[in-house]
């Protein structure tokens, strides 16, 4: 596909989310229908192996049959798509990036080597690295809340200097990089979209899209006609996940079972709520009253199983 960059990088990316089975392998069938149903919904692009996706428990076979499937059906949409690289192994992320680079997507999602923090100096050779290896296929940034090593603004701007091969960065709050936004799209959380838009925020990688991918679409489209009242939607998305979301955190439970979670309740794709060992699973029983609250506190955004708005 025709390769992103700073100014076509934009609007509301949709995460692919792992069906696991009991016995913990990847249920391809329900991912393909799951897939099937976010590229009917509108969204600006599909991007794998976020944290939602679960890259870190994926084996180097699981890695390559995702991909190729989300290749070939984005393809066939015509729908842009991001494949995710990442690992918290420098080598094997380097090894995951040449293979999908070959598939040619629009652009490569990678994280920082993980395991110890990583000195600037270290981070630029990193980062040079992987786009050497990426052949031309361009590079997004993902940096989550997490990660062990968060460069700052002036490291960014070093980044974005030295590597021209990096577009786009993925940043829990756009003000970090606020002054980059003119040279790279820089990606939010999708529950802070409406401000950070106002921000300079180029899109989301989006839990929001998680609920809904066709909501979420319908939510942008507001931001970009109705800026106040796409930011009063947002207050009360984030009312929502501080409710109802965030006590489940708080619990313990991690964001892949966080996300899958609000893809029940959205109830778009029989994804279901399991997620990998060794991370627990929010119970399906859980999801009726955690769809309830949703109806009556950000019903806009929801569609039904059947795909009708809510």
């Amino acid at each position: 596909m025709r390769p992103l960059n700073a100014a076509n990088l934009r609007g509301v990316w949709s995460t692919v989310l792992l069906p696991v089975e009991p016995d913990e392998s990847i249920d391809f069938g329900r991912l393909e229908g799951a897939l099937d149903a976010v590229l009917g919904a509108g969204v600006h692009g599909v991007y794998t192996n976020g944290t939602a996706g679960e890259f870190h428990t994926l084996s180097e076979p699981e890695y390559d049959r995702l991909h190729e499937l989300v290749a070939a059906r984005c393809a066939a949409a015509g729908v842009p798509y991001q494949l995710g690289a990442s690992h918290p192994s420098g080598q094997l992320s380097l090894d995951r990036i040449r293979r999908a680079a070959a598939l040619r997507p629009g652009a490569i999602q990678v994280v920082l080597p993980d395991w110890l923090p990583l000195h600037p100096v270290e981070v630029l050779a990193a980062v040079s690295r992987m786009a050497e290896v990426a052949d031309g296929v361009p590079l997004v940034l993902y940096n989550p809340p997490h990660a062990k090593t968060r460069p700052d603004a002036e490291l960014l701007a070093r980044l974005s200097d030295e590597v021209p091969a990096l577009v786009g960065l993925k940043l829990p709050d756009v003000t970090v990089a606020k002054a980059l936004t003119e040279r790279l799209a820089v990606f939010v959380p999708g529950h802070t979209l409406a401000t950070a838009h106002g921000q300079g925020a180029a899109g989301s990688y989006s839990n929001v899209a998680c609920v809904s991918p066709a909501g979420a679409v319908r939510w942008y489209e507001q931001t970009l006609a109705d800026p106040a009242a796409a930011r009063e939607v947002e207050a009360r998305i984030q009312r929502f996940l501080a409710r109802h979301v965030a006590p489940l955190a708080g619990d313990g439970y991690a964001d892949p079972a966080l996300d899958k979670t609000l893809c029940a309740i959205g109830g778009w794709a029989p994804v279901g709520t399991r997620v990998r060992w060794p991370h627990r699973t929010v119970p399906e029983e859980s999801v009726p009253a955690l769809r309830a609250a949703a109806e009556r506190e950000i019903p806009e955004l929801l569609v039904s199983p059947l795909g009708d708005a809510t």
